[in-house]
């Protein structure tokens, strides 16, 4: 792999064009089901009561981050031990088989299971971020992050796209589906189809996946033989814990925090569109919420086929991230003052501000993700993109049930005297962006050696 990288001198094309459909293809199944939650908690019978229906959704939205969260760094070092292919392959295949299962779900329990179990068997975040470092050269390692961070942010915003239009096809379509079809028994079987059969056509690509990670056990034992036990210790390098690399872990923490604004930030801007005008909102349809987030997903393509790699060459990954958090925060000020516009007045600044806090928000992400990536050694790469996984699917887990806590607490204080309504919700939001903010600066950042 080495000598293939000093050979090449291009874009290894063919390798992150892997990349991206493979993260795209794990990233589906995440927010796919959010259209349909409701109305699947509502048809399990779980909640007594219709009020009870939020309160069941939350936890069965939270159990995939649970699961991955729990089993990140696991995967983490398994890829470290066998290589990055293996993993990846795996984590496609589980894809396939939980994903089919949860639309098969028939009891709350069996649903809230294999979701979490889809998180916990799904490892596949912290080895593609290695790959794609791996198969690129220096000069070329910001790009292969950010194809994985842009990959995984249209499959997020794709997914509620196909589970919205493809859940329950009897009532959506009666034309093409009967009633006493298997899609009439399981309403919401055909989304998770759709998405585990494009799962089963990257999981059999994967065959033509080169490994990035070779351990030459038996040259190693020859070297031993050779040259004696004094002469291997003095050339395998120092394993630092990665618990005490601070360049590491400083960077980790920031990714955390602005994991958790962005999900937040997605969580409440939903809310927020879809509420009604006296409560300070736009009140948008669901449609309508769609579209915008859909034209912010093509922006991040845009962004990453024609402007990252400038932006990545002229600023760095740190100086990138700083300038991308400090531009979002008078974006996400303007939000709650658009509510008293309408009309085309209110799209263009709308989808403008959506668009850009996207790409500000995949270059944070892009540029935390390299300083994790370049700040231990390749052998540690995979654990250590494993616990920058657990920690920030814990933070995620959080921020979408802290974010309609906060929300509703806002909609209640519609005529306070201090930043009343959604303008409380969005400084709080502002206020996460400035701690993520000031934490890229000294003390705090430790900067990995090449990029002092």
């Amino acid at each position: 792999m080495d000598s293939k990288k000093e050979s090449r001198k291009g874009v290894p094309y063919k390798e992150l064009l892997f990349v991206a459909i493979t993260t795209f293809a794990s990233a589906l199944p995440i927010t796919s089901l959010f259209p349909f939650l409701y109305f699947m908690i509502r048809d399990l019978h779980v909640a007594q009561r219709e009020e009870d229906i939020g309160f069941y959704a939350g936890f069965h939205g939270a159990s995939y981050m649970i699961g991955r969260g729990l089993a990140s760094v696991f995967w983490g070092i398994i890829a470290d031990r066998i290589g990055r292919k293996p993993v990846i392959a795996f984590s496609v295949f589980s894809v396939i088989v939980f994903n089919t299962l949860f639309g098969l779900s028939v009891k709350y329990w069996m649903a809230i299971s294999t979701r979490f179990l889809l998180g916990a068997l799904n490892g596949f975040l912290a080895p593609v971020k290695a790959y794609s470092i791996e198969v690129c050269r220096p000069e070329q390692q910001a790009l292969g992050i950010s194809i994985v961070s842009t990959a995984w942010g249209m499959g997020v915003i794709i997914g509620p796209a196909i589970g919205g239009y493809l859940a329950q096809p009897v009532k959506q379509y009666p034309h093409l589906f009967h009633e006493k079809s298997v899609f009439g028994r399981f309403p919401y079987l055909l989304p998770c189809l759709f998405i585990s059969f494009f799962a089963t056509l990257v999981f059999i690509s994967c065959a033509w996946l080169p490994e990035t990670l070779h351990n030459h056990k038996d040259l190693d034992r020859t070297v031993e033989m050779v040259e004696g036990s004094t002469a291997q210790e003095s050339t395998e390098p120092h394993k630092k814990s990665l618990l005490k690399n601070w360049p590491l872990m400083s960077s980790i923490i920031t990714y955390c925090v602005f994991s958790l604004h962005d999900t937040a930030y997605v969580e409440i801007f939903s809310l927020w569109a879809v509420s009604n005008r006296k409560y300070g909102g736009l009140s948008f349809s669901s449609k309508d919420v769609g579209q915008v987030l859909t034209v912010a997903g093509a922006s991040l393509l845009v962004y990453q086929l024609f402007a990252y790699r400038w932006v990545d060459k002229t600023f760095g990954p740190i100086q990138s991230t700083r300038i991308s958090s400090a531009l979002s925060i008078p974006i996400i000020a303007a939000y709650p003052f658009m509510t008293h516009l309408s009309g085309i007045r209110l799209g263009v600044p709308l989808y403008i501000a959506a668009m850009l806090k996207s790409v500000f928000a995949i270059t944070r992400v892009t540029g935390t993700s390299l300083l994790q990536n370049n700040a231990v050694p390749q052998e540690q790469r995979g654990a250590a993109n494993g616990v920058a996984t657990t920690a920030m699917s814990l933070s995620k887990a959080f921020a979408p049930a802290g974010a309609g806590i906060i929300f509703s607490w806002a909609q209640k204080r519609q005529h306070a005297a201090f930043f009343p309504g959604d303008q409380m919700v969005f400084l709080l939001l502002n206020l996460t962006e400035l701690i993520g903010l000031m934490l890229t600066f000294k003390p705090f950042l430790a900067v990995p050696q090449q990029y002092k």
